[in-house]
């Protein structure tokens, strides 16, 4: 009996050995641990004031662009102690350069911590309304946002929610309705890793109304970035983990009907839509084991991915830029307006570009 128990506990060891070691491979790969991309460069330069990232940018019709800075992220790294704040950038300027957004209202500043955002126009009267996912102490909340004048943002409300527990990024859909993603199942970065260890697909896409609030996807790894396509139809979410873009197509009642998957062979974290072509842009991470483990003599890299015609049986996706990390640690999101190309960062700075 006791040879036994030795020999079902050296299977069970051996077992488990097995198992983690191909894991930790699977791990690498996920993480595309031992990824180097060639380095293809846009006519750029910095944009101005920007120095603690644009995790995430978002551009009206008018060429009005929004940008998040100053992000605090778990796991990743931060060149600034101060507070997160909030640009605007007129696209249609000769010489655009982001303004720091001053913001009024009740909302404690000394812990504003931006990360995914999102703009709507509401048709009735043109005003225009800002959604900012917030992790002030790393909790989850979405802010809500009016913009008057040329420089100002006035709070309007804070939202919490029992299904909004882990909330990355945003797209807004009526002046006080979104659709958010939670990019993980629990608040524990060490249950987070169990959860990835053992490739569990717990995520989720949230609907926010103020009359009804329920998950309307899932069966995720992790999603990121969100966003819509421009006649309102479809969803699009980033399942980071997965390498992929998922499409969605929406339904009455505000349900998400799964439509396919399109491969994308990076970590892309952030999502936006060309308004008048549809193409979708990605700010990527090439080597997301670089990013998570932060080195000055070797940064992480970055890459933008176009995806054309989504919606037809061979999507195109394209590398469009590409960095080694000595222009630009990190990209998270990529913003085109006619000809112009934002690309904003999860901690490093943003470009502006000339699209070729």
């Amino acid at each position: 009996m006791a040879a036994m128990k030795k020999v079902l506990l050296a299977v069970a060891v051996a077992a488990f050995a097995v198992f983690s070691g191909h894991r930790f491979l699977k791990l690498k790969e996920i993480m595309l641990a031992s990824r180097e991309i060639p380095v293809k460069h846009l006519s750029c330069h910095y944009l101005q004031n920007i120095e603690y990232g644009a995790e995430d940018i978002t551009i009206l019709k008018d060429g009005l662009a929004f940008m998040s800075t100053g992000l605090k992220f778990p796991g990743l790294h931060s060149f600034s102690d101060e507070p997160g704040k909030m640009y605007v950038l007129d696209l249609l300027h000769p010489k655009p350069t982001p303004v720091e957004l001053q913001i009024s209202g009740e909302l404690d500043l000394s812990s504003f911590n931006p990360h995914g955002i999102s703009a709507y126009t509401d048709e009735a009267d043109d005003s225009v309304y800002l959604f900012v996912v917030n992790h002030p102490h790393h909790n989850s909340q979405v802010e809500i946002f009016r913009y008057v004048e040329e420089d100002t943002l006035v709070h309007i409300k804070t939202i919490t929610h029992p299904l909004l527990h882990s909330v990355n990024d945003i797209v807004a859909v009526g002046v006080e309705s979104f659709y958010a993603t939670n990019d993980r199942y629990f608040h524990s970065d060490a249950l987070l890793l169990i959860t990835v260890f053992l490739d569990l697909t717990w995520c989720d896409v949230v609907f926010y109304s103020p009359h009804e609030v329920r998950v309307v996807a899932d069966g995720l790894r992790s999603p990121n970035g969100i966003n819509i396509s421009p006649d309102k139809r479809y969803i699009y979410v980033s399942d980071i983990m997965d390498h992929d873009i998922d499409v969605f197509e929406r339904q009455e009642g505000e349900q998400l009907r799964y439509i396919k998957s399109v491969a994308v062979g990076s970590l892309c974290d952030n999502i936006e839509v060309d308004h008048k072509t549809g193409d979708v842009w990605l700010g990527c991470h090439p080597n997301a084991m670089k990013l998570s483990s932060y080195d000055p003599e070797d940064p992480p890299g970055s890459e933008v991915l176009r995806i054309k015609n989504i919606h037809s049986k061979q999507p195109v996706v394209s590398m469009e830029y590409a960095d080694d990390g000595h222009v630009l640690m990190g990209s998270s999101v990529a913003a085109p307006y006619e000809g112009k190309l934002l690309i904003g960062s999860v901690f490093h700075k943003a470009l502006y570009c000339l699209l070729k």
